[in-house]
């Protein structure tokens, strides 16, 4: 068979043929009388496996490799090039993200476009001063998908950088709520603590009925923020959460002051006290003059009898501190 034959049967173009047979990997096996190259059914059979080699990504060389040497063995190759091909598509599934939020931000012009590749590039870069750079321009307005403040939130360690990027989310409306709502059902706790301090800036009445969901999550980190977030919008549902944050002296003074405003409620005011009250009769804070001491402090701003009550035991408290503060803070109620 001829090489045109052979190149309209196979599929490989002429031009292919001769360049497989300057390589060695491929040889006719005899030519015409006028010196045309002829090809056996044994070469065709090669060529097919050339190709079929070709298209698992082997280079040419280790396809010589594999059809011409008895010792080759194809399990470790075929790690490395399972290995490059995960890089491959790892690279290419990063660019088509790029372009798809470069094409959801509407550039204008390619001035725009540049724009908003320099911000991109800004936050996926390895300085922290570069990433907060990029989230405040953000912040300021910049065309920025919000899928990619997102994900550069719930992966932020640098505090700085992770508050710009917060700031940018609040600023940028209601939209990154289902994203932030799948950061919230993450496996990792640290992504959904970062999801709910997220959560906690954004004003929609949407972000407070996840901040109520995240009071039941697993981690500890993660309900303490939804408390606080919660207690500053007047949720009740928080309540037993900051009182155990007064107890357990975890963010005690912003959980007080949480407490306060949400006891500013008549209906809520004795609850909390009650709550604090009981919490003074458990085991660990009752032996702990520290903890008795911020619940003091706690009740002070809490209206009610049994405020007042739970105040005039504490000013006979056997540590000093606390039965002076109680005293103190009795003696400022009267005052009112």
């Amino acid at each position: 068979m001829l090489i045109g034959d052979v190149a309209r049967r196979s599929g490989v173009s002429a031009r292919m043929l001769r360049h497989y047979e300057s390589l060695g990997l491929l040889r006719p096996t005899g030519r015409t009388g006028a010196g045309y190259r002829e090809y056996s059914g044994e070469d065709i059979r090669r060529i097919f496996h050339i190709e079929s080699l070709r298209s698992l990504g082997l280079p040419l060389r280790e396809v010589a490799r594999a059809l011409d040497d008895p010792g080759f063995t194809p399990g470790g190759l075929i790690e490395t090039l399972v290995g490059q091909t995960r890089e491959r598509i790892a690279a290419e599934t990063e660019l088509l993200t790029r372009l798809e939020r470069i094409g959801a931000a509407e550039p204008a012009d390619w001035e725009d476009v540049l724009r908003s590749v320099a911000l991109l590039h800004g936050l996926g870069s390895e300085s922290a001063g570069k990433r907060q750079r990029a989230a405040l321009a953000a912040a300021e307005g910049s065309t920025v998908p919000v899928d990619a403040l997102v994900e550069a939130a719930l992966s932020e360690s640098d505090p700085s950088v992770a508050g710009a990027l917060r700031w940018a989310l609040a600023r940028s409306g209601d939209a990154a709520l289902p994203l932030l709502a799948q950061g919230l059902g993450s496996s990792a706790a640290e992504v959904r603590r970062r999801a709910v301090q997220a959560v906690a800036e954004l004003p929609d009445p949407g972000a407070t009925a996840l901040l109520r969901d995240a009071l039941a999550d697993h981690d500890l980190a993660v309900r303490r923020c939804a408390a606080l977030a919660l207690g500053a919008r007047g949720v009740a549902d928080a309540v037993p959460a900051l009182t155990d944050m007064v107890a357990d002296g975890a963010n005690d003074v912003d959980a007080a002051d949480a407490l306060s405003a949400l006891a500013s409620d008549p209906a809520l005011a004795d609850r909390i006290a009650a709550g604090l009250v009981d919490r003074l009769g458990t085991g660990s804070v009752g032996t702990a003059g520290a903890a008795r001491l911020r619940l003091a402090q706690a009740l002070a701003d809490i209206p009610g009898g049994t405020a007042s009550r739970a105040l005039a035991d504490l000013s006979r408290d056997e540590d000093r501190a606390v039965a002076l503060t109680a005293a103190y803070v009795l003696g400022l109620r009267d005052t009112r």
